[in-house]
Formats: structure tokens, sequence, C-alpha cells
């Protein structure tokens, strides 16, 4: 493999379904399904490939064609790894990218992914076919569904419609002896860095980051939200089915305390700004999206609406094409779900907890 240290622009195991809860809700995100942007093959696209910090490469991976959306990160050195495949759509992008690097297919040691979002994760088991050798790495409530990707490509194919074939592409399985669960705090040596995982539920109950003890970036995935660099406005990322405010708060605190020097995001890129300014501001906006979605909801007023009334005029003098690439990643509509989900299960538990309390008074 190499790698001249400058920015480059070249423009299946059995699955054992007793293991899956009767009923489980599949974690992905929902895009609107119509664009005013139009989506290009991104076969046809050549990578641009970027060193953020030494050792350290961003491949923008050009999901629908679109520049500076998601990325994926090689960490190069003794053992090559990849953070994020992004969608299967952007494999042939990948590929190149893995051509101009010179990587061969027993040079990579490992992949790991923060989610299985499709737009994270849906490159995975093509990648894993490319590399024999690589591990795949994944959050222990994701890795049954790289296993056997049925339920989660039936339940995306209902959601997305055409989409999921024009933009995102179908996730292949993944043999299961290849992949290896991450829990909280473990260590990825890769022998000239190590890669420590920081279980971040919130966005989803499978998220989890990575920490490079070299260049002291944190690979934070959705955990902090969507800041698009044609944009610069951070928006949270509240997608069904499983969003929750409070380990989503817990999870940006946890970041604060792994003191990063840097974060990266899948969407998108090497954030410039502090991370603990980051962080704070990801907590502020996470929490006022979570209070009008609370009010519309406790009022019985669409969350939609309200949220759009709130927020939707930060993106009144942005390009029509970068603002329709945002609410593809990131919709209102799409956060407006998940926040709803959100506050039905929160209120449907203490409803359920105060019931439980009256009958317990009661018997006394």
């Amino acid at each position: 493999m190499t790698n001249n240290g400058h920015t480059h622009n070249t423009h299946s195991a059995d699955f054992n379904r007793k293991n899956a809860k009767k009923g489980e809700q599949i974690a992905i995100e929902l895009a609107p399904h119509k664009h005013e942007d139009s989506i290009a093959d991104g076969s046809d696209l050549d990578p641009t490939i970027t060193e953020i910090a030494p050792g350290v490469l961003e491949i923008d991976t050009k999901l629908g064609g679109w520049e500076h959306v998601t990325a994926g990160y090689l960490l190069t050195g003794e053992r090559p790894f990849l953070v994020e495949t992004g969608s299967r759509s952007s494999m042939p992008t990948l590929k190149k990218a893995f051509t101009k690097l010179s990587l061969s297919p027993n040079d990579l040691y490992g992949v790991a992914v923060t989610h299985i979002h499709l737009d994270h994760a849906g490159g995975v088991g093509d990648v894993s076919e490319l590399f024999p050798k690589a591990t795949v790495y994944v959050h222990p409530l994701g890795a049954k569904h790289l296993v056997d990707p049925t339920r989660l490509i039936d339940s995306a194919s209902r959601v997305y419609g055409p989409l999921l074939d024009s933009l995102y592409g179908r996730l292949l399985p993944t043999e299961k002896d290849r992949i290896k669960v991450l829990e909280d705090s473990e260590i990825i040596d890769l022998k000239t860095r190590t890669l420590k995982t920081v279980d971040s539920p919130g966005h989803a109950k499978h998220h989890l980051a990575l920490l490079d003890s070299s260049s002291e970036i944190l690979f934070a995935g959705d955990a902090v939200g969507v800041r698009l660099p044609d944009i610069g406005i951070l928006r949270p990322s509240s997608p069904p089915s499983d969003f929750d405010l409070i380990k989503a708060v817990n999870s940006l605190n946890k970041f604060k305390e792994n003191n990063p020097y840097k974060i990266a995001l899948a969407h998108y890129g090497l954030v410039a700004i502090d991370p603990q300014e980051l962080l704070d501001e990801a907590i502020e906006i996470v929490t006022k999206w979570a209070e009008v979605a609370e009010r519309a909801f406790l009022n019985q007023s669409d969350i939609t609406d309200a949220l759009t009334t709130a927020f939707g005029g930060s993106f009144d003098n942005v390009d029509p094409k970068h603002k329709a690439r945002m609410e593809t990643l990131s919709g209102i509509h799409s956060n407006a779900s998940g926040l709803k989900r959100w506050l039905e299960v929160k209120y449907a538990n203490t409803n359920s907890t105060e019931n439980k309390n009256t009958a317990g008074g009661k018997n006394n």
C-alpha cells in the first residue's frame, strides 16, 4: 500500500433466527422520496482522498454521486484499517480508492462500522469479499443483521421504495466467523496505533465510536449529528426507531470525557471546531429539538410542523441542492418520526409506572 501524504483529487454463515426478538424493529434512517438534486451513478466517480492527519485518510464515498456527504476513513500503517464503508452504491468509488492506494486483497486488517444504517454499513459485505483476511467489527446489537440482512433490507425497502436501489443499494451478508463484536472500551491493536471503542447509543442502539490513539481523532459516526461542509450548520440526527434523547446526551458527554483532539463525522469530514465546543453545541441542539417535539406531542400538535417552524428557517439562505442533500441525510420529517417514537415510548413507560404505583397504593 502506498501513501504519499498528499491530497488526491482524481475527479454465508447460517443465521439463527431464534436469536432475534419477536417484533424487534430495525433502526433505519428515513429519507425523503423526492430530491431537488439529481442522483448520479457512483460507479462513474473517481475517489477524492485527503490525508486529515498522519496516517489517516478521508475517502469521500460519494453517496448518490454527491461530494462531501458521506465519508469513510482509512488508517494506514502495518495493519490498515477502514472505518465506515458507506452505502453499497458507493462501492465502485471505494474500490477505485483501494486501487489508487495500492491496497491488495491481503492488506486490509479490518473494517469497522459505527452502526448498521445503510449509508454506513451498506458496503460491508462487499469489502469482506474483497479483503478475505479482514475482520469486520460492529456493535453487538448490529452483528446479526450483518450476518443475515434480510429483515434490515425488507424494512428499508418499505421505507425507501425505489430509493433503496437507486441511492443506497442492498447490503450483502457477511460470514459469521468474520465478525468481531465490540463492547465498550475495547482496544483494537493496529501495531502503530490503537482504536478504542466508545459505546454511544442514542442515534441508534447499535452505535459505537472509535478513538484513534495516534491522531486522537474520534470517529463519531452519527452520534454528534450531521454537518455538511457546504452548509456549515449542525443538525441532530434522531431517526426512528430507537432514538433516545437521554442516551444521546449521555453519549455526547462520554465523548467529552474522552477528550479527543478532533472529531470526524460520517456526514461529513474532520470538523475544524474545537471538539468540546462542537459537543456542547450538539447537546444543546438535540435537546432543543427534543423540547420542541415534546411540546407539540403533549399539545397533540404535528411534530414535523413544529420542528419546521422552529428550525426550518436556518436553511433559507442555503443553496437548494445542498439543502436537499441535508434533507436526505437528516430531514425534518425523519427527525420528527424518530422523536415521536421516542416520546411515545417515554410516555408509555411513564404511564405504566404511574399505573403500577397507583395499584400499589390501593393494595396498601
